[in-house]
């Protein structure tokens, strides 16, 4: 198998058992119930430890990752997870008008976007980048959004935290993970990371009250 084929774990030897393991065909199928109930992206080992003893799910994902190409519903990996999703092509059906919709302000889509193009990433480095101040509310916001995560502290002085971005953003965006992002040069040309001079005084409070009606990417708008 592939490498780009064959779920995480794949070549791990299913753990031995007393009993015998159901048929593969019968292994999909629980795979398969699974990930329909589940409604967040399930792991290989989480299949496993719902999965009778001998069973294995890497396999059975295989199979069942095959079965569903080109129907309505796609098994898709998020991170090294696994769930089941409406196909990219038939998204639109799933449309439907709100109420209300919110964007996000314009330090917060920049910070989103440093975050995945350059985590693990410190707070002083996407000041660098930005040429701003970062805001602690931009942060808190991409946060509680659960799109951005603390990373592991550098082993530098002042061993300051990182910021990587979650599972439920590779999720939210279709993304198995941040290298399937657009390029930087088509995120300059959207003009989300557009070069600007740094204030000596600048920061994201001073910068959001001017922004906030800037047209947005539609990648990063939060309904």
């Amino acid at each position: 198998m592939s490498e780009d084929q064959t779920p995480e774990n794949a070549g791990e030897q299913p753990e031995e058992s007393l009993f015998e393991a159901p048929p593969m065909g019968e292994q999909e199928r629980m795979v398969e119930a699974i990930l329909f109930a589940s409604a967040e992206p399930v792991t290989v080992k989480e299949l496993a430890g719902r999965m009778p003893h001998g069973c294995d799910p890497a396999e059975a994902l295989v199979h069942l990752r095959k079965r569903y190409e080109g129907r309505g519903v796609t098994l898709i990996k998020v991170g090294d997870a696994w769930a089941m999703r409406t196909a990219p092509d038939l998204g639109f059906l799933m449309q439907k008008e709100t109420v209300e919709t919110r964007k996000l302000s314009r330090a917060a889509v920049e910070t989103l976007a440093i975050v995945a193009y350059h985590q693990p990433v410190t707070r002083a480095e996407i000041e660098e980048i930005r040429g701003v101040s970062v805001s602690r509310g931009t942060v808190d916001q991409l946060i509680e959004l659960e799109w951005i995560r603390f990373g592991r502290r550098r082993m530098t002085p002042g061993r300051p935290v990182t910021f990587v971005v979650t599972q439920d953003f590779l999720d939210h965006f279709g993304l198995e993970s941040a290298r399937d992002l657009p390029g930087l040069k088509e995120l300059r040309s959207a003009g989300l990371l557009e070069s600007r001079p740094a204030p000596s005084l600048a920061s994201d409070e001073d910068s959001e009250d001017g922004d906030e009606d800037e047209n947005q990417s539609e990648m990063f708008d939060e309904a």
